[in-house]
């Protein structure tokens, strides 16, 4: 088997440097010279399996570019539906990876990464699955429905948590202690959640309904943000209206 990943992104990166690790021959192509010069597609490597991890911006122009019918193309967006590929690609679906990916660390071990898969037909189903085996045994069939909102409770989860971190370092700017000061609680955080339900693990002044406290920290970030907040792109205002509307979100969740 032979596989051809386009787009040398945070996800085609590492899923080549995983399949390489399985001794599974695999090449790496990057997508921008196709969509500067189209033409340049047909000097594509010939494969048995094309995985496309381009933006979903660019995606359909993409696939619209290789022409391999025989060939099995799969897609790893959470969002995009099975339909980007169409009549002439009879051979179709999507291999979605549940992980953040990044280029400059790359993930040597896939074992226990989600693998969440959709096949156009029974024989795309198992040939699908049979690759996801090759990195996970943590494999589910999903369908657009079910990916698109799997991708949205993902960034709530991990972009938007991650943004918290970046502001907590933000408002400790103006004090001597460092971020690594946090470290020790953002694990426990992470812990509990493998504990006990979300709901059940929150704690904070909005859990304990404690308005003074809340009134308080919102007037802090407002004043000790003012002399430093060209170094970020946001404002102690904006900080304060971000911290009272996440915090009347947990005080309307605390009674149900």
């Amino acid at each position: 088997m032979k596989i051809v990943i386009i787009g040398a992104g945070s996800v085609g990166t590492n899923l080549y440097h995983a399949f390489e690790l399985k001794g599974i021959k695999t090449e790496l192509v990057h997508a921008r010279p196709l969509t500067a010069d189209p033409s340049s597609a047909r000097f594509l490597p010939q494969a048995d399996v094309y995985i496309y991890t381009v933006v979903d911006s660019v995606l359909a122009e993409i696939v619209s570019l290789v022409h391999a019918p025989q060939a099995l193309h799969l897609h790893t967006s959470g969002s995009m539906p099975i339909t980007v590929f169409g009549a002439d690609k009879p051979h179709a679906g999507v291999l979605y990876f549940f992980q953040s990916f990044s280029r400059e660390v790359l993930i040597d071990d896939w074992s226990g990464i989600p693998c969440f898969y959709e096949g156009r037909n029974i024989d795309d189903v198992a040939a699908i699955y049979s690759l996801a085996q090759c990195l996970t045994s943590h494999i589910y069939e999903a369908n657009q429905h079910d990916r698109e909102r799997l991708h949205i409770a993902g960034v709530f989860a991990n972009n938007y948590t991650n943004l918290m971190y970046r502001i907590a370092a933000y408002v400790l700017k103006s004090t001597q202690i460092p971020f690594e000061a946090l470290l020790p609680l953002i694990d426990r955080t992470a812990e509990k959640v493998h504990e006990v339900a979300p709901k059940d693990a929150q704690t904070g002044p909005a859990q304990r309904g404690d308005k003074a406290v809340m009134a308080h920290h919102m007037d802090v970030i407002k004043q000790s943000a003012l002399g430093y907040e060209l170094s970020e792109p946001f404002s102690g205002e904006e900080l304060s209206e971000v911290y009272q509307a996440l915090a009347a979100l947990v005080e309307k969740g605390r009674n149900h």
